[in-house]
C-alpha cells in the first residue's frame, strides 16, 4: 500500500496533446504544436506525464517477473513494460484497435506483444491489485464517504460479441454489455458487476453488492440510493437481509394511490450517474471490442485508477496558484 507517489506540482503551462497523436489512423510524423487543443480534457489527462508517472510507480512493483525460460535465451531484447503500459492507457482512452495503438507508438511494440503483456498482467491480478491500492490511497488521503451510496447500471456497445454480451434493448437488439456500479459520495466506484446488455438491473444488484462486500465496504454504507427499476418488495427484503436498512428508492409509476403526484427527482443518485459518465468517456469502455469479461474488468480497474489518481493530483494541487 501507499505506492502512489505524487510529486511536486508542475509550474508553467499545461502540456497539450495533439489530437492525431492519440487517434486511429494518425501519421506518426505529425508533430504536436503548442497551440493544439486537448480533446476531452478530463479523459485525456490519463496520458499526462504526472498521471502516468503516479500510476506506473504503483503498478511497477506488482508486475510479474519476465519469463526467462525461452530455449534461445535472450535472443531478442524484451519490450519495456512501461511502453506496454502506455499502450494500454492509449487503448483505454481512445478505444483504438491494437494495430492502431501499435502505430501510435511508432511501431516500437507490436500489437501481439501488447495483448500478450496485458494477458500476463491480468493472470497475475495486477489490475485488481492496482485498483485496490488506488481505493486505499483515496481513503487514506481524502477519505471515502459511504454515508450515501448509489447503484445503477449502464449499457454500452460490444460489436465483437464474446462472453458477457447480449442484445441491447435500447440499441435495436445489437450486441452490447452492461455494468452495474456502486459509487460513494465523491463518485468513486467501490464495486461493480458486468454482464450482457439484456440483463436486468435487479439481477445484477446482488453481484454488485458482493463486490462491495469483498472490498470490506458494505457494512459502512449509510443510505443506499436506487432508481425506480429497483422498486420491488423482494429487492427491499434482499437489501435488509444484508443489513442495508436505510434505503432511498424512487417509486415506480407516476400515480400512486393516496399519494399526491410528485415530479421525478434525481436526488443523490447523481453520484452514480457521474461515475457512468466518466467511465463512458473512455473509448474502450464505451465501445468494447474485448471478448472476455476478465479483459473488460481489467479495463474498468484501470479506468478507476486513472479517475482516482486524477482526483488525488487535484487534491495535491488545490492550493497551487493558477497564475
Amino acid at each position: 500500500m501507499g505506492r502512489f507517489v505524487l510529486g511536486p506540482a508542475r509550474i508553467g503551462g499545461e502540456r497539450t496533446i495533439h489530437q492525431s497523436s492519440v487517434w486511429p489512423g494518425f501519421h506518426p510524423g505529425c508533430v504536436p504544436q503548442p497551440d493544439d487543443l486537448v480533446e476531452v480534457p478530463d479523459i485525456m489527462r490519463a496520458l499526462r506525464p504526472d498521471v502516468v508517472d503516479a500510476i506506473w510507480t504503483a503498478i511497477a512493483p506488482l508486475l510479474p517477473p519476465p519469463d526467462r525460460s525461452h530455449p534461445l535465451g535472450c535472443h531478442r531484447p524484451r519490450i519495456p513494460d512501461r511502453l506496454c503500459f502506455r499502450g494500454l492507457l492509449i487503448r483505454l482512452v481512445t478505444g483504438a484497435s491494437w494495430v492502431d495503438v501499435e502505430a501510435i507508438l511508432e511501431h516500437q511494440v507490436s500489437d501481439t506483444t501488447l495483448r500478450a503483456r496485458r494477458d500476463e498482467w491480468v493472470a497475475a491480478g495486477v489490475f485488481e491489485q492496482l485498483k485496490d491500492e488506488a481505493l486505499a490511497a483515496f481513503d487514506r488521503i481524502i477519505e471515502l464517504d459511504l454515508d450515501d451510496v448509489a447503484i445503477d447500471g449502464s449499457l454500452h456497445k460490444a460489436p465483437c460479441g464474446g462472453e458477457g454480451t447480449g442484445p441491447n434493448p435500447t440499441d435495436r437488439a445489437k450486441l452490447g454489455w452492461k455494468w452495474s456500479v456502486a459509487s460513494e459520495r465523491h463518485g468513486i466506484p467501490i464495486g461493480w458487476a458486468i454482464d450482457g446488455a439484456n440483463r436486468n438491473d435487479v439481477r445484477m444488484l446482488e453481484p454488485t453488492l458482493d463486490a462491495v462486500a469483498a472490498a470490506g465496504l458494505l457494512v459502512d454504507i449509510g443510505t443506499l440510493h436506487l432508481d425506480r427499476g429497483y422498486d420491488y418488495d423482494k429487492t427491499r427484503g434482499q437489501l435488509r437481509a444484508r443489513g442495508l436498512t436505510e434505503l432511498e428508492i424512487q417509486r415506480r409509476g407516476t400515480k400512486v394511490p393516496g399519494v399526491k403526484k410528485q415530479p421525478l427527482r434525481l436526488g443523490l443518485r447523481w453520484i452514480v450517474e457521474a461515475t457512468n459518465t466518466w467511465w463512458s468517456n473512455h473509448g474502450q469502455l464505451r465501445r468494447s471490442t474485448d471478448r472476455r469479461n476478465r479483459h473488460r474488468h481489467a479495463a474498468l480497474c484501470l479506468a478507476t485508477t486513472v479517475l482516482i489518481v486524477g482526483r488525488l493530483i487535484d487534491w495535491r494541487d488545490r492550493w497551487t496558484p493558477t497564475a
